[in-house]
C-alpha cells in the first residue's frame, strides 16, 4: 500500500449560515486516507458526517483548513480544478440518482463517457464487465423500475467503478437495504474496490457493515471523538475489523513525518484509546490485542529507529522466573520473524534488565558483556549500541529496548539517550498493556531488582 494519502484533510472547520445565524459544523478535523483503505465514518446525526463526505469530494467550497485530493489542494481552487477533481471520484449515495429513462449498461455508460471521448463498443463492454462484476449480468439491459432496491444500488455501484476511480464516496449506500441486501452490496464494493486498490470513506448509521472498515472515525457535533467510544455500540461486528489492521499496516504510514514531540504525543493517546476500548469491549482479548496492540508497538519502534538515527531495534520482555529476555520486537532486514530469547545473566541487555541502568556502548569489542552470539546468529555486525531500561508504573523492570548502530556512523550520544529515555515512557505503557490484556492478572513477573 502506498504511504502518501490520496485524501488529506488538516484543521478542517466548517460553518453554516450567515451573520447571526452562522454556525460551527465541523471544528478542527484531521486525518488521512490511503489507497485501499476502506473507512467508515460514523456518528449520531447532525454530527457532520455528510458535510467532510462532501468537502472531501470537492462538492462544497473548503472554508478553513486544507483538504488536498489525489494532491490537489482544494481550499480556493477553482471550479474547473474542482470539477476535475470530481471526476476523479466514484460517488455512490443513498438515493442511487440512476435515470429511469435509461437502463442499467446506459447508466454506467454515462460515467464512461465523463473519462474522455470512447467508442462505444468499447463503452458497451466496458459497462456490461462492470455490471457483470456486481452480479448483474442478466439484467444489463433492463430499467431501474424493473429492478429491486439492492440491483438499483448494484447499478450505482457499477456506475462509481467503472472509470476505476482512486476513491470513492459512499453516503448512506445500505440505508434503503435489508440486511441481506446491504451485505451483498458492501461485500461487492469492497471486493472490487480491493481489487482496483479505491480508497473508500464510508458514511453509515448502518452497524450491520461496519466490519467491512479498515478504520472507523467517530464523528460526535463536529469532532472526531474517542476512537473506543465510537465502537462501543458495535463490539462484536468491529472485532473482525481489529483483526484486520495487523494485516493491512494502516499505522505505521500515520507514524511517519511526525517530530518526537508529536509522536509522543500521538503515542500516548493513542495507547489510551486502546486501554480503554479493550477495557470496554472485554472481547476476543487475545485477538484485540495480537492485532491492535502488537502493531502500535512495532510502529512505535520503526519510529524510535528513525528518530534516533539506528540501523536497527529490538524490544524484549523479562521474563523472571526462567531468567530470560524475549524479544517481542526485531526489526532486521530478513523476511521471516526473527525471535531472540538469551539469558539475564549475561549480556548488555542482561545487564541492563537485572539493574535498570542505561547502557551506552560506543564500541562493542571493548564492552566486556557483549555477547557476540547473536550477530553469529544473524550475520549482522553491531558496532555500538544502546540499552534502555523499559519501567512499569511502579519502577520495576519488565523490558528492555537496544538500539544497534547509529547511522551516521559514529556513537549514540548523551542527547540519543535523553531522547530514547523520554521515549521509552510512552512504550513501556503499550508493552504492559500488551500483558495486562493478553493475561489479566498474570503476564511476565518483574525483574529480580528495581532500577538503580
Amino acid at each position: 500500500m502506498a504511504n502518501s494519502p490520496v485524501i488529506a484533510i488538516k484543521g478542517l472547520n466548517h460553518y453554516f449560515g450567515e451573520g447571526a445565524l452562522r454556525k460551527q459544523i465541523l471544528y478542527d478535523i484531521s486525518s488521512d486516507f490511503y489507497p485501499g483503505e476502506i473507512v467508515i465514518l460514523t456518528g449520531p446525526s447532525g454530527s457532520g458526517k455528510t458535510t467532510v463526505l462532501t468537502l472531501a469530494g470537492a462538492l462544497r467550497s473548503v472554508q478553513e483548513g486544507s483538504v488536498t485530493v489525489l494532491g490537489v489542494e482544494l481550499k480556493d481552487a477553482s471550479k474547473t480544478t474542482l470539477a476535475g477533481v470530481r471526476q476523479k471520484i466514484g460517488f455512490i449515495f443513498q438515493a442511487h440518482n440512476l435515470l429511469d429513462a435509461l437502463t442499467a449498461r446506459q447508466n454506467v455508460q454515462m460515467t464512461v463517457a465523463l473519462h474522455g471521448p470512447v467508442a462505444q463498443p468499447e463503452a458497451d463492454a466496458r459497462a456490461e464487465a462492470m455490471l457483470q462484476a456486481v452480479g448483474l449480468g442478466q439484467r444489463i439491459d433492463y430499467y431501474p423500475d424493473q429492478l429491486s432496491g439492492g440491483q438499483k444500488q448494484r447499478v450505482a455501484i457499477a456506475r462509481a467503478l467503472v472509470g476505476q476511480p482512486q476513491i470513492i464516496l459512499a453516503d448512506e449506500p445500505t440505508a434503503a437495504l435489508d440486511k441481506k441486501s446491504g451485505r451483498e452490496v458492501v461485500e461487492i464494493l469492497r471486493t472490487l474496490a480491493k481489487q482496483q486498490g479505491t480508497a473508500i470513506l464510508l458514511v453509515t448509521h448502518d452497524n450491520r457493515i461496519l466490519d467491512i472498515a479498515d478504520r472507523i472515525l467517530a464523528l460526535e457535533d463536529g469532532r472526531i471523538t474517542s476512537f473506543a467510544t465510537g465502537l462501543n455500540a458495535s463490539a462484536g461486528q468491529m472485532l473482525n475489523s481489529l483483526a484486520g489492521l495487523n494485516r493491512r499496516g494502516m499505522l505505521i504510514p500515520h507514524f511517519q513525518g511526525l517530530d518526537a514531540g508529536q509522536f509522543v504525543h500521538l503515542l500516548e493517546e493513542t495507547t489510551h484509546e486502546l486501554e480503554q476500548l479493550l477495557r470496554t469491549l472485554d472481547l476476543s482479548r487475545q485477538q484485540v490485542t495480537d492485532t491492535m496492540l502488537d502493531q502500535v508497538l512495532v510502529a512505535s519502534t520503526l519510529k524510535i529507529v528513525e528518530l534516533l538515527e539506528a540501523d536497527r531495534a529490538t524490544i524484549y520482555l523479562v521474563e523472571a522466573e526462567s531468567r530470560q529476555l524475549r524479544s517481542k520486537v526485531a526489526l532486521h532486514t530478513g523476511e521471516e520473524p526473527l525471535e531472540i530469547v538469551i539469558s539475564m545473566d549475561h549480556g548488555v541487555a542482561g545487564h541492563v534488565a537485572q539493574t535498570g541502568e542505561v547502557l551506552n556502548v560506543p564500541d562493542v569489542r571493548a564492552e566486556r558483556r557483549f555477547d557476540p552470539s547473536i550477530d553469529q546468529r544473524t550475520g549482522y555486525q553491531t558496532r555500538n549500541m544502546l540499552c534502555m531500561p523499559i519501567l512499569r508504573r511502579d519502577g520495576t523492570v519488565f523490558g528492555v529496548g537496544q538500539l544497534l548502530n547509529k547511522k551516521n556512523g559514529g556513537a549514540f550520544t548523551a542527547a540519543d539517550e535523553k531522547a530514547f529515555r523520554e521515549l521509552a515512557r510512552p512504550l513501556a505503557l503499550i508493552l504492559e498493556s500488551c500483558i495486562q490484556f493478553r493475561n489479566p492478572g498474570g503476564g511476565s513477573a518483574p525483574a529480580p531488582a528495581p532500577p538503580g
